[in-house]
């Protein structure tokens, strides 16, 4: 069968990503002796931005890494929403959300945020080139089972290890993807913008009819761009000139959107279909227990994929601190705190995009009619149950 790598004491992690390497941190945090299993060969250079609202500046103030994030990544100064042609629909009041949350949401490059993450770990926490290929577990252990033939045995396995989890598949079974509606394009260029200088941080998002594109600045002089199309599944996704095709959707929309796409090399364009899952009800099984992407797939209109991976490692943490010998208890005890607020995160994630993604003329119409006219106090409450929260 292999060698065994740890002992029964250990928490098996599947996945290193920004959850799994969250719930590594937090996990060693209160003393549980952890491994990271992820099927890379080592940590991925490539990617796009990430958000981080208050929420998840909290989250990472306790896992001792946001002063480290609010150094490398850039402070969301500046937040606008406005028509495809530039008109100006919506302007985020930042600075009073930033003071009633306590800090600044911030933009910060996805592979940027996991080396902090994993620089935080004890030495050699994370194990690469381990692929999962399936779990067995009795009453008294669990194990993780890899295609190179090595073994891993503990008192839990933590499946972080995204939208299509090899873990989920063991715990819950096949449950389908829900496809968006809408393909996104995302981008990393430098790029200089007169409207939207570096020392200012944040940017715009501009909509059009079943079309909008984002802006914003991401920390060391670059610029993380995106843009969601509404298609077809697969129509889309096997297109070959990537750059090309995002200049000709986007032609003759408000400037700096046409200059931005082209100062990008088509190396750092990223074409993906996005996807979310019907939320479930429990996502643990026995010894084994989902976190993040692989428990509650949702869709990025909210910006909360990352934040809510963050929230379930703290809370599944003290959970297991809290029971450290009666780890079913635990995952219980996490799943009813996490699974209505995930819940309502995923479908207001899907709300979102709908009005985001409107192709109607009259509905646009109606839609922006009513941003223009939102007091600024309205939308701070609004979403103040998301980004107002600390875990």
């Amino acid at each position: 069968m292999g060698k065994t790598t740890e002992s029964t004491e250990s928490t098996i992690v599947i996945g290193g990503g920004v959850g799994g390497l969250s719930v590594a941190n937090a996990l060693q945090q209160v003393g549980r002796k952890v491994s990271v299993y992820e099927k890379a060969i080592e940590l991925k250079e490539a990617g796009a931005g990430i958000v981080l609202a208050a929420n998840a500046m909290w989250a990472l103030e306790k896992l001792g890494v946001a002063e480290k994030v609010r150094t490398i990544g850039s402070p969301v100064k500046k937040a606008e929403i406005r028509t495809w042609d530039g008109k100006l629909l919506v302007d985020v009041p930042v600075h009073e959300q930033a003071k009633r949350n306590g800090t600044y949401s911030y933009l910060i490059y996805r592979p940027d945020l996991q080396q902090i993450l994993y620089q935080k770990l004890k030495p050699d926490t994370v194990v690469f080139d381990r692929k999962l290929v399936r779990i067995e577990q009795d009453s008294s252990s669990i194990r993780a089972i890899f295609e190179n033939g090595d073994v891993s045995e503990g008192d839990l396995i933590i499946g972080a290890d995204g939208v299509h989890s090899q873990v989920r598949k063991t715990i819950i079974g096949s449950t389908p993807l829900r496809y968006s509606g809408f393909t996104a394009f995302r981008g990393i260029s430098h790029f200089e913008s007169a409207n939207f200088p570096v020392e200012l941080g944040g940017g715009f998002e501009a909509w059009g009819f079943g079309k909008r594109f984002g802006f914003s600045h991401l920390g060391k002089g670059r610029i993380f761009w995106f843009a969601a199309i509404n298609a077809p599944q697969g129509q889309l996704i096997t297109i070959e000139e990537r750059k090309k095709t995002a200049l000709q959707l986007f032609k003759g929309w408000w400037e700096p959107i046409e200059a931005v796409i082209g100062s990008t090399d088509e190396s750092n364009i990223l074409v993906h279909e996005i996807f979310d899952r019907s939320p479930v009800k429990h996502w643990s099984q026995g010894r084994a227990t989902l976190l993040g992407d692989a428990a509650h797939p949702m869709l990025p209109n909210l910006g909360q994929g990352g934040a809510q991976a963050m929230e379930d490692a703290l809370v599944l943490a003290r959970c297991l601190k809290a029971q450290p010998d009666h780890v079913q208890q635990a995952c219980r005890k996490y799943e009813q705190v996490r699974v209505p607020r995930t819940t309502k995160v995923v479908r207001k994630s899907r709300m979102m995009g709908r009005l985001m993604q409107l192709q109607n003329p009259f509905a646009i119409e109606c839609r922006n009619l009513l941003l223009r006219t939102m007091p600024d106090s309205f939308q701070i409450k609004r979403l103040e149950w998301l980004f107002n929260y600390e875990v």
